[in-house]
């Protein structure tokens, strides 16, 4: 059948799934769709069919516009590893205005069990006054439980790791084969975290190996193996509401870039547009670094060097908004050489999810770097294998990537139920 004559009949056959799925009979499940709050459930790390099975006094819908309160949940990190969650509770419609804020502290350790046990805790205690002006308020009443209630806001007094958290990791091993292609990667690891009101302190040593190996009748086999081994470390110092200071030592040793020992060290210094507490929401940073780089190459370069100290210093400034109608992530990123200005890289991208209307919403994400600093590429010529196999960088001007999608529900406003079935 001709490509076009099966979308035609793609989508024939769609209409017709369609048409008879409207002829269903489906019972209203929302008894009092006019009686209580309507509720948009906004929360990218909730256990939201949890939410739905234990929170039955409200109808949850789709889209925001069908709502009387939006509930929007955001986390971050702790100074202690434990997870904040921020719970807006804005009113919509006639309850425009009305607004109630909440946070919820859980420790590194909480279970998944806890987590939801605070957060259904925290929407009752949130929705309790907008429940207040519904036709369904005399159903309800307020208790206060004395003891046996889970704490949302664990403090921890007399930490005996003074704030260090340690998380030692080797579960992301990958091993596909089949009879004449076996690939393996490995990724493991060590984090060691300080992170206080004034500190904030990594090291983190890693260790990656990729091994593709192709058998081929009659030839010789192919085989690439890549290590890619490096460790991050940083100390940051806080400074106030806007400033902050820190000092990062980076080490890289990759087959694939030429790089035998790749060094850095750089101090920088961050300004805050906005105060570092609202920083989980919104956020306009402004990063300035300045440092040297020593690099120790397995191959002689293009520029005719087998190890080098370089000068070099880095300006970057993001903005971030996490918002009910949407995310945004933008920011500028460059880097110099100083002694040498004409070797630079600057990139620009963007990141955002909105919501355009009612059920309408949209994603993009993209981004463009222009280099100018390869230096690590090897003299001489690269195989078909090299290239293939991403055993070698390639030369390039410039770096671009972009990718969009877009979504859109309608149909039925409520959206209560939970069907776990297949």
């Amino acid at each position: 059948m001709p490509k076009s004559g099966t979308v035609v009949w793609i989508l024939r056959a769609t209409g017709i799934l369609l048409g008879g799925l409207l002829l269903i009979p489906g019972k209203v499940t929302a008894q009092n769709a006019n009686e209580t709050v309507k509720v948009f459930l906004d929360c990218g790390r909730c256990d939201e069919s949890h939410i739905r099975t234990e929170l039955t006094f409200v109808d949850y819908v789709r889209d925001p516009q069908q709502a009387d309160v939006h509930v929007f949940i955001t986390s971050s990190f702790t100074v202690l590893s434990g997870r904040q969650y921020e719970l807006s509770f804005i009113g919509l419609g006639s309850r425009v205005g009305s607004e109630l804020n909440l946070t919820r502290v859980l420790s590194q350790d909480a279970s998944g069990e806890e987590t939801r046990a605070v957060i259904n805790e925290a929407l009752r205690l949130g929705l309790a006054p907008f429940l207040g002006y519904s036709n369904a308020a005399d159903e309800f009443s307020l208790v206060y439980g004395e003891g046996g209630r889970l704490e949302a806001d664990e403090i921890l007094v007399g930490d005996p790791w003074r704030h260090w958290t340690f998380n030692l990791y080797g579960g992301d091993f990958e091993l596909d084969r089949e009879s004449n292609r076996t690939v393996f990667d490995s990724r493991w690891g060590f984090y060691a975290d300080h992170r206080s009101e004034e500190w904030k302190i990594r090291f983190r040593p890693y260790f990656n190996y990729d091994l593709v190996r192709i058998q081929r009748e009659g030839r010789p086999n192919v085989r690439s193996s890549i290590t890619r081994h490096g460790l991050d470390s940083y100390v940051i110092r806080s400074l106030g509401p806007h400033w902050s200071v820190g000092f990062f030592a980076d080490y890289v040793t990759r087959d694939d870039r030429n790089l035998r020992h790749w060094l850095t060290l750089i101090p920088g210094v961050e300004y805050s547009v906005l105060p570092y507490d609202v920083a989980t929401r919104r956020a306009i940073t402004i990063v300035y670094r300045m440092g040297i780089n020593y690099t120790d190459y397995f191959e002689r370069t293009i520029f005719d060097k087998t190890e080098e100290w370089l000068p070099l210093h880095e300006l970057d400034a993001t903005v971030m908004i996490r918002r009910p109608w949407g995310d945004i992530y933008s920011g500028l990123e460059g880097a110099q050489y100083l002694n040498d200005l004409s070797k630079q890289s600057a990139e620009i991208f963007a990141n955002f999810s909105v919501r355009l209307f009612e059920g309408f919403s949209f994603e993009f994400e993209g981004s463009f770097e222009m280099i100018r600093d390869q230096l690590s590429l090897p003299l001489g010529e690269l195989s078909l294998e090299d290239i293939l196999l991403q055993q070698r960088e390639l030369a390039t001007d410039y770096y671009f990537s972009v990718g969009f999608g877009f979504s859109y529900t309608f149909g039925s406003e409520f959206a209560n139920v939970v069907n776990t079935r297949f």
